[in-house]
């Protein structure tokens, strides 16, 4: 796919209840709802939401407590339904009347995962990649202690070594990748250069960070998902992964172990990693497509 300039979004925001959310439409066709994960806001997705635009109307949002989506009270641990629920107030807004597609990575598509277990009828497809729902792993133990050693750190130290460990202590365990994490930036996003679209939205990450790490990152890698009702909506969702992410527990595991309680076949696998959509946004795309036909 050749590059092409990402076309200037539509702002819009959404009262909701106890927030504010700031979201950004692209596009025409079919509605897409992108979720975004970690502390990313609807920036992290203007290439890929371009790359799709001449199928779909894209939307997509800066989750309550990020970025220009604001909390109406103070900040505390949120919660995986609050935060579908919001997704599904926007959807009720802008395809009232229609199913809609939706992708999420990461603490996105836990929200979307639930989503689609909550309101079946409001979505055509779900596609969720690289959920890190540790309570589905074999041994979850370590891997929750990892997040919680990284809230502390973030608490008591602040987002810069919390991030450094967090790369660490994935990358533990992984043969010849004891390196992974160690060489991104402030925004998460590996060394060199930003593109211009994302330089924004990357102070705007750095400064969700916090939030992310101390009210988000435990609370949403803890939930358990509601298996039984995702059964009844298998046809309606697929499972994603990243090729780079082969080894990573945490981030691989728990989409390969719900397959197989849902009896869905292996995940898709996408090219790139954790951050494909962000960092390899056109090939993203291309394997996207056929997945939401």
């Amino acid at each position: 796919m050749t590059a092409m300039t990402t076309p200037t979004p539509t702002a819009a925001t959404l009262a909701v209840p106890g927030a504010t959310l700031y979201y950004e439409t692209r596009g025409s066709g079919p509605l897409l709802l992108l979720i975004p994960g970690g502390a990313g806001d609807a920036g992290m997705y203007g290439t890929l939401a371009a790359a799709l635009a001449d199928r779909y109307t894209v939307v997509s949002y800066d989750q309550r407590c990020m970025s220009r989506s604001r909390l109406d009270g103070p900040l505390a641990d949120q919660e995986v339904r609050v935060w579908s629920d919001d997704a599904r107030r926007l959807l009720d807004h802008l395809a009232p009347h229609d199913e809609a597609f939706v992708m999420g990575c990461s603490s996105g598509a836990i929200t979307a995962l639930d989503l689609l277990a909550r309101h079946p009828d409001r979505v055509r497809r779900t596609v969720a990649h690289e959920l890190p729902l540790l309570e589905l792993l074999a041994d979850p133990a370590p891997h929750r202690a990892l997040f919680a050693e990284v809230r502390e750190t973030a608490r008591t130290q602040g987002p810069g070594p919390a991030m450094a460990r967090f790369g660490e202590g994935l990358a533990e365990g992984r043969p010849g990748d004891h390196d992974h994490g160690r060489d991104r930036g402030r925004d998460g996003h590996h060394g060199g250069e930003l593109p211009p679209d994302l330089k924004e939205m990357a102070e705007r990450m750095y400064a969700n960070t916090p939030a992310f790490l101390e009210h988000v990152l435990c609370p949403f890698s803890s939930s358990a998902p509601d298996v039984s009702a995702l059964r009844r909506a298998t046809g309606k969702l697929v499972l994603a992964v990243g090729r780079d992410s082969r080894g990573l527990e945490p981030l691989y595991g728990p989409a390969v172990r719900l397959a197989e309680l849902l009896g869905v076949g292996a995940p898709a696998e996408f090219p790139g990693g954790h951050l494909a959509a962000v960092e390899q946004p056109h090939d993203f795309a291309e394997h996207l497509a056929p997945l939401l036909r």
